[in-house]
């Protein structure tokens, strides 16, 4: 772990940088306050801090609230706020300005080290919770065999982008795929061909949308893709492309291979109002049930549809 060390005097930084060292912690010295608020502005900086109280430019105490300030975007510092002057009413201030821990030079090294250790402690737990947090708020955003975004989050998008769309009068395409005789795939190679096939098929659509394009797992073999500032020829295109990218090759799994196609539906936005995505939704569903019932592996725009769709339990696979 990286630790600035913050102190006028060289004699305290260089005793403190080779404790450190020699404790297996990384060191970054700075002389004075503005120094190390530079340094812990930058990407990456320490999060363990040991900060004299007394510096030329800037306090101790004084960087200590102003990195408090920093709020919760900010990596969390842990600071051990040193000083030569003892008493408790300086221990009730280091606390109530930010610091952590407080330690009065002349110190002891196992005292020191003892604290260093109670503040990686801290910052190590700290990370592990940011990570489960991370962890948890993908598990809630995304569909967990196929890595996508799930059916919520991919309406969420949708409706962000139908917003945007409204202010910025921009069309926004919508792309509702759905594999062809996903169910014979399950029955004849078993439901794990048919989960890496799902899987593959994901990987095959992100991999060919634009880094502002959306898609998600829409329901069993059905995927939504949103297609932001992009009018109906070119989204006739893109979903072209995405159907080609899916057919183009064999899915392989435990020995097994099978040519899988897509069927879509397309629909674009008319930025007419608040209760455009029901419409939009149900216009890329008829799309795609026209695309079934005139030959699979094909795409269709909701206006060739003979008639209106059925609901998915309904629809041909």
């Amino acid at each position: 772990m990286q630790a600035l060390v913050v102190d006028d005097s060289a004699v305290y930084r260089k005793l403190i940088g080779d404790h450190l060292r020699s404790w297996d912690f990384g060191v970054t010295l700075a002389e004075t306050g503005s120094e190390a608020w530079q340094i812990l502005e930058q990407k990456d900086a320490p999060k363990l801090v040991l900060l004299d109280w007394v510096l030329p430019d800037l306090e101790g105490i004084d960087l200590c609230r102003r990195i408090r300030k920093g709020g919760s975007s900010r990596p969390y510092v842990y600071v051990i706020l040193l000083t030569s002057n003892e008493g408790r009413q300086n221990m009730l201030d280091a606390m109530q300005a930010g610091a952590d821990d407080f330690l009065v030079k002349p110190f002891d090294e196992l005292e020191l080290k003892a604290r260093l250790l109670v503040g990686k402690r801290i910052l190590d737990l700290q990370d592990e919770l940011v990570s489960a947090r991370e962890s948890m708020r993908h598990a809630a955003t995304h569909d967990s065999l196929t890595g996508l975004l799930n059916r919520g989050e991919i309406i969420n998008m949708l409706l962000r982008e139908l917003e945007r769309a409204r202010r910025e009068r921009k069309p926004v395409g919508v792309v509702l795929g759905d594999i062809d005789h996903f169910k014979s795939v399950n029955d004849t190679l078993g439901h794990l061909f048919g989960d890496e096939a799902l899987r593959e098929i994901g990987r095959r659509l992100r991999a060919q949308l634009r880094v502002y394009d959306g898609v998600g797992r829409y329901g069993g073999e059905e995927f939504l893709m949103v297609l932001p500032n992009c009018d109906l020829p070119h989204a006739l295109a893109r979903a072209n492309a995405l159907r080609e990218i899916v057919g183009s090759t064999p899915m392989v799994c435990s020995g097994e291979e099978r040519l899988i196609t897509m069927s879509m539906g397309v629909a674009i936005s008319a930025c007419t109002g608040k209760n455009e995505l029901e419409t939009l939704l149900n216009q890329a569903d008829a799309g795609l049930y026209a695309a079934k019932d005139n030959g699979r592996n094909r795409i269709e725009h909701f206006p060739s549809a003979a008639k209106k769709a059925p609901s998915a339990r309904a629809r041909k696979s």
